[in-house]
């Protein structure tokens, strides 16, 4: 925030606020509220239903038929615009839902996946034609009904891309894998500092856009790499393991 009240002349202040992480607190909520289901689900084993759910996700309508619940959310909500995600309901429900499935389709098991791998080409067919609509029909917000079932469209054809290509041991997405939390938390900052430095400058606006993309990207992931991942004490902060390299040293000599 001091970047941006810096940018735009406005005298520096503070005040305590969640900022981009305003969805961990949404999280905190779900956890506390599912729990019960979640523990109730995995103590049933292979019971009636994660049998049910299986042979519901076996089929390719099976994930499309879970957009009907986000559909009915943008109904009863009516979000003004539908991506306004940030502390309101429109967010706090589309979120609930998404956990709550999200827990559900890895609970199904393997035909989930099975079925996202086969039929992710009908998946992310049908996000290029919604979205074809959206943009040649209604510029870029469509209707929230729409809105909603081509944004699964679109997770549905990536988790299927992703279960071909992505599905095997890689160092590279290892690594990835464990920033992805870490340059999340401080996109915001950098992406600001990269806006203070660039947009003054004279050049083409789509260069500067380039120019934003890059600097953020480059600058998170060495900061992450050379800051965050180097200092035992920050780690935990960012949702990394805490490594005593001392004592993992020992318990290795130890075990040899």
């Amino acid at each position: 925030m001091f970047i941006f009240q810096k940018y735009y002349s406005i005298p520096l202040g503070y005040y305590p606020h969640q900022g981009h992480l305003w969805f961990l607190g949404n999280i905190f909520v779900y956890v506390l509220l599912l729990l019960p289901i979640f523990n109730y689900l995995k103590n049933q084993g292979n019971g009636k239903i994660k049998r049910a759910v299986s042979a519901l996700m076996s089929h390719p309508l099976g994930p499309l038929m879970i957009s009907l619940f986000f559909v009915m959310e943008v109904v009863l909500v009516k979000p003004q615009p539908f991506v306004m995600y940030a502390q309101t309901w429109h967010g706090f429900i589309n979120g609930f839902l998404t956990f709550f499935f999200g827990f559900l389709l890895v609970y199904s098991g393997k035909p989930f996946w099975q079925t996202v791998l086969k039929w992710r080409g009908l998946y992310t067919g049908l996000a290029i034609i919604l979205y074809g609509i959206r943009f040649a029909q209604f510029g870029t917000e469509a209707p929230g009904y729409l809105m909603a079932i081509e944004s699964n469209c679109w997770i549905f054809g990536i988790f299927g891309f992703g279960y071909k290509y992505l599905n095997q041991p890689s160092k590279t997405l290892s690594y990835l894998s464990q920033a992805a939390y870490p340059v999340y938390i401080i996109h915001m900052f950098v992406l600001y500092a990269g806006a203070l430095l660039i947009l003054p400058l004279e050049m083409p606006i789509l260069l500067k856009f380039i120019g934003i993309v890059a600097f953020t990207g480059l600058a998170c992931y060495l900061i992450y790499e050379f800051i965050i991942r180097r200092l035992g004490f920050l780690r935990p902060l960012f949702g990394l393991k805490w490594k005593f390299a001392k004592v993992e040293k020992q318990i290795s000599i130890l075990k040899n």
